[in-house]
């Protein structure tokens, strides 16, 4: 293979515990070679339904009310198309995206390129951090710092899991993104919102763009539900499945596995949406229209409904969350160290290294502004991820469009245009709130 700026051709699995670990029956029909290529698609749309997601969420939908549902709606949208090309990426060329950069940048912009996505990384596990400390604190009463201390011990579950096999992760993946999604059906049928201000909602207004305020939580939807280290998490996971190499097989494993990831984001849709609309419905609509923290919520909720279980199953589907993207945070850290520099870690200790530098500046935040410190950063940190998105998605729509390393499933005309769209939206916006915040 050829490399921009002279590089040489990657050889190594990426997972190599995991690759090709889970058989595709090569002569079975379509629905059992599905149910076979389900859940890499989950376990991406988890990334998407994190407790970054529940901070904008819930500051777009208690300030705003349902004007920010169009943002989660296009978000979505953007995030089922890269995440389809970041599947076939991998299971066409055989290397995640992390490799793929390592093996066509030269040495300068592919460093460049693996600090930036550690960054988000870590700004994305900061907010994992937060959101189950802040559970563990409205569950058990337990104090936000110390709940913050408690994250750390994270890295055995996760042990755990990877050595009973990654079908075993799979399945318990899903198992607690039913528990979020049933948590907040639930809450939607309580909170009895406007199926016509939902509609309206939908509906992109141009005060998105023109009131800054509007504009910054907008970004940070953003910045939550396409997260860039997930692009480098799904061309790596697709790899896990055993399927036929021909190109036939390849065409039909970019197939289901486009079908797994497109269900798995609707799952995030709904649960984005719900998000936001619960805070509308409830908060909005009240007067609250200043309920930006996820503590605030879980006392609010009840009494604002009127039933008394509305905040511990808010609080439970959040506890739910912040595992989840806990486990997916550090197979994204694993693969991004892997393919940028073949630099092979212990899990623990890269786990370790990625939850400490989430820990001290959680706990420094914590302990010196509360709650309400501990909120902005959550905030903060999916603006970081938003803003390290282009550095990610640049990348990808080359690749995939590049025929030397595709061939014949490099991307068409009317995808590319797609997909250089989402580009520009994407370093449009970025570049608009660098203005805003310099500006003040």
């Amino acid at each position: 293979m050829r490399a921009s700026g002279g590089s040489t051709a990657i050889n190594a699995a990426s997972l190599p515990g995991a690759f090709r670990s889970v058989a595709v029956p090569g002569a079975a029909g379509f629905w059992r070679k599905l149910g076979a290529f389900a859940g890499p698609g989950y376990l991406v749309a988890v990334g998407y339904m994190d407790p970054g997601n529940w901070a904008t969420g819930l500051a777009g939908g208690s300030a705003f009310g349902y004007s920010l549902l169009s943002v989660i709606l296009l978000s979505n949208l953007m995030a089922m198309l890269l995440q389809s090309l970041a599947a076939k990426l991998g299971i066409v060329t055989g290397m995640d995206l992390a490799q793929a950069c390592r093996a066509r940048y030269s040495l300068v912009p592919r460093l460049g390129l693996w600090l930036l996505c550690e960054l988000a990384i870590i700004a994305c596990d900061l907010a994992e951090v937060i959101g189950t400390a802040v559970a563990l604190k409205l569950l058990f009463g337990l104090p936000l710092v110390a709940g913050i201390a408690v994250t750390a011990l994270d890295v055995l579950l996760i042990l755990m899991l990877q050595r009973r096999g990654f079908r075993q992760l799979e399945a318990f993946i899903v198992a607690l993104l039913i528990v979020i999604a049933l948590c907040f059906a639930v809450e939607l049928a309580w909170a009895q919102p406007s199926l016509a201000a939902i509609g309206t909602g939908l509906l992109p207004s141009p005060q998105i763009v023109t009131d800054p305020t509007m504009l910054y939580v907008a970004i940070g939807i953003l910045g939550a539900t396409v997260m860039p280290h997930n692009l480098y998490l799904h061309s790596s996971i697709v790899q896990t499945r055993a399927f036929e190499r021909s190109e036939r097989g390849k065409r039909e494993a970019v197939r289901l596995a486009t079908i797994d990831s497109t269900v798995a984001l609707g799952l995030a849709l709904f649960v984005n949406a719900a998000i936001l609309i619960l805070a509308a419905s409830a908060f909005h609509g009240s007067g609250q229209t200043r309920v930006a923290e996820i503590g605030d919520a879980y006392a609010l909720l009840a009494p604002t409904l009127g039933i008394g279980l509305a905040s511990t199953l808010f609080a439970v589907a959040l506890l739910a969350s912040g595992q989840n993207s806990t486990i997916t945070g550090t197979l994204a850290g694993q693969i991004v160290m892997e393919g940028f520099l073949d630099l092979r870690l212990p899990h623990w200790l890269r786990r370790m290294i990625t939850r400490g530098l989430a820990i001290v500046p959680a706990a420094l935040v914590a302990g010196l502004y509360g709650d309400g410190g501990v909120a902005r950063l959550l905030v903060l940190s999916q603006v970081v991820l938003s803003l390290q998105l282009p550095f990610a998605v640049v990348p990808l729509v080359r690749f995939t469009g590049d025929r030397e390393l595709m061939g014949r499933f490099a991307n068409g005309r009317t995808l590319r245009i797609a997909a250089l769209a989402i580009t520009g939206v994407v370093i449009t916006l970025n570049g608009v709130l660098v203005v805003q915040m310099v500006l003040g």
